[in-house]
Formats: structure tokens, C-alpha cells, sequence
């Protein structure tokens, strides 16, 4: 019999829930977030982390684990527009090709604060902004965009800045924060409804979770040691996120729904 497939982003935001995962009866396949929505479609994982995005898109046909969510209430320092020049006069973005949620919140914003820029999507980092007046990173590469740039960790987190020079941050989740006082959520596990995962499977990440969340800061020095940056920052990064889809990470996820003209009826996995 076939192990049951979990499929995983590598992001250091998601470490906590899967730092301590015991792997008994199923097998974890990683990928970036717009490939794991492709393989979820087709039936080559069962239950994955996939974008909120591609979930609100297909949740005709997608069941939600009702307590896990990958969730900010502010900033959270890795989906950010790296840019040069105010915000309405951006004309060139160059988008990430990892996520399609991240796109779908930069395109909202950026029309809302009347700016319509040309979008490509492209593979690169901050060398990107010799050509485009954007870019727009997520993840690890956000992160490690953002430590290349900051000449040392402040001793409190408000004083990270958001301007080097011509380069500013901008960080989509304060934004969105900005317009509708919720959190934004970036992930959910999502199953297809025909094929709900077992129920050891789903404990087993509720215990791994519990686990992370209570030695955070192993989690972030493994996390920071992955990715070369100060471990201040990536424990800092890791206690911000919103791992539990409570009530207003699922009302940030509605509104996300109805600010892109989608339906919000979640199908919630049978306890």
C-alpha cells in the first residue's frame, strides 16, 4: 500500500508545524507553494499546505483542516515588494513565480493605492530592481533579501527599518493589515473532499505543531542556520505567525475571498 503523501513547502515559516513531525504511515514531499496546488489537484498529495489564494479558488472541490492556518496580524517580514519610487508610480514589477496568493495581494493593494503596474513574472532576487521598478519576494528568499540588506539586528523588533537607500520594503501583510485590521492568511492544509486524510495523520500534526510552538527557538536557530542569517531575526519572524485559524484568521480569509470577488463557504475537515 502506497504511504500517504503530505505535501510541504521548505519555508522557515512553516518549520514550526513540521520541526518535530514523526513520520509513521505517510511520506512528505516538498515543493514550492504553486506546485504543491498543482499536485494536490492532480492527486499526488493527499493533504497539503497550499496558498489561500488557490484554496479560495477551488474550495468547491477542497476540504480545510479547521484548525491550522499559516496567519500574520501585521508584519511578517517575508512576502514583501522590494521598490524603488512611491508606490503609486510604480510602472514594472517583476512577481515571484512561487505564489500566487502573495500576486493576488500585491495586484489588490497596488490598484487600491491607484497603481496599475506592468507585471512579469520572473526569477531572481534584488538584481531584479536594475530593470523593474519591484520586485516582489516571498519565503526564505525574502528573508535572506531582506538580512543582506540590514547592517545589523536592531535590539527590538520596531526598529527593523524599511528603507536602505533608494531600495524601500514594503510588507504586504502591514498593508493589508493597514485596510482591514485582520490577519492575513497565507496558508491552509487543504485536502481534496473525495480523499480526507487519516485521522493519525491530523493528530500527528497537532502534536508536531505543540511541539514546535513550545521550542521555538530550537526551531528558529535550525531555520537560521539553514539560511545563514542572525538568529535574532528568524526567532523574532517564527513568534509572529498565527498557526491555529482562529476566528479572525478565518475573517481575514473572508474578506481576502470577497476583496477578490470570491465566494467563502469552507468545507472544514469532520472531527
Amino acid at each position: 500500500m502506497r504511504p500517504y503523501v503530505l505535501g510541504l513547502p521548505r519555508y522557515a515559516n512553516v518549520a514550526p508545524l513540521h520541526h518535530f513531525l514523526r513520520l509513521e504511515g505517510f511520506r512528505v514531499l516538498h515543493a514550492v507553494p504553486a506546485e504543491l496546488n498543482r499536485l494536490l489537484l492532480s492527486g499526488e498529495v493527499g493533504l497539503s499546505l497550499v496558498s489561500s489564494y488557490f484554496y479560495l479558488k477551488h474550495q468547491d472541490s477542497l476540504g480545510l483542516l479547521p484548525d491550522f492556518s499559516v496567519a500574520v496580524l501585521g508584519r511578517v517580514y517575508s512576502v514583501n515588494l522590494f521598490h524603488k519610487g512611491a508606490l503609486p508610480h510604480l510602472a514594472r514589477v517583476a512577481l515571484t513565480t512561487e505564489s500566487a496568493t502573495s500576486a493576488a495581494l500585491l495586484k489588490l493593494l497596488l490598484k487600491e493605492a491607484g497603481a496599475e503596474p506592468r507585471y512579469e513574472r520572473r526569477k531572481g532576487g534584488l538584481e531584479l530592481l536594475s530593470a523593474y521598478d519591484g520586485v516582489l519576494l516571498i519565503g526564505d528568499q525574502a528573508i535572506k533579501a531582506y538580512a543582506a540588506l540590514l547592517p545589523e539586528v536592531p535590539e527590538t523588533p520596531h526598529a527593523l527599518p524599511t528603507r536602505f537607500g533608494e531600495v524601500e520594503v514594503a510588507d504586504l501583510s502591514t498593508l493589508w493589515f493597514q485596510r482591514t485590521h485582520l490577519p492575513f492568511v497565507f496558508a491552509v492544509w487543504a485536502y481534496r473532499r473525495e480523499n480526507p486524510p487519516p485521522k493519525a495523520l491530523v493528530q500527528a500534526l497537532r502534536e508536531a505543531r505543540r511541539e514546535g510552538l513550545g521550542r521555538l527557538r530550537e526551531v528558529a536557530e535550525a531555520e537560521a542556520r539553514r539560511l545563514g542569517v542572525h538568529p535574532f531575526l528568524l526567532q523574532h519572524y517564527l513568534w509572529n505567525f498565527r498557526y491555529h485559524l482562529e476566528e479572525p484568521d478565518r475573517l481575514g480569509l473572508q474578506a481576502f475571498a470577497e476583496a477578490l470577488g470570491l465566494p467563502f463557504a469552507p468545507v472544514f475537515y469532520p472531527e
